[in-house]
């Protein structure tokens, strides 16, 4: 399956931070990608559907970054099953922060509601 792949602002500002910091990175977010195109939910454990709303999913995901050996990051982002499309929204280390950022989060979701506003009037 053709999956496209975006990056919100806030998900830009992210990577920036963390590409400095781990040199395997881009080898690891590339790998990520390919598991998504096959599987954009995700498979096993380290997969979690946060939130369902008209067919877009916000999934919360480990992401293993071999620089970092066993110490973990997190991404979040937008599986949009209709447009077969993902949009990164948020990726931080679990060490410096506990949770995401839930109202980035937020404040993706609500231009779909919008959307599904209008499709519905």
């Amino acid at each position: 399956m053709k999956m496209n792949f975006k990056n919100t602002q806030g998900f830009e500002k992210d990577l920036k931070k963390l590409f400095k910091k781990f040199q395997s990175f881009d080898d690891d977010l590339i790998e990520f990608k390919k598991v998504l195109s096959e599987s954009p939910l995700g498979i096993g454990k380290h997969f979690n559907v946060i939130t369902e709303i008209n067919h877009v999913y916000i999934i919360k995901a480990r992401f293993f970054c071999r620089s970092l050996k066993k110490k973990n990051l997190r991404i979040i982002y937008a599986y949009i099953k209709e447009e077969k499309k993902i949009e990164f929204i948020e990726m931080y280390f679990k060490g410096n922060k506990e949770n995401e950022n839930r109202e980035r989060t937020k404040q993706y979701l609500k231009s779909f509601i919008k959307i599904a506003k209008k499709e519905i009037f």
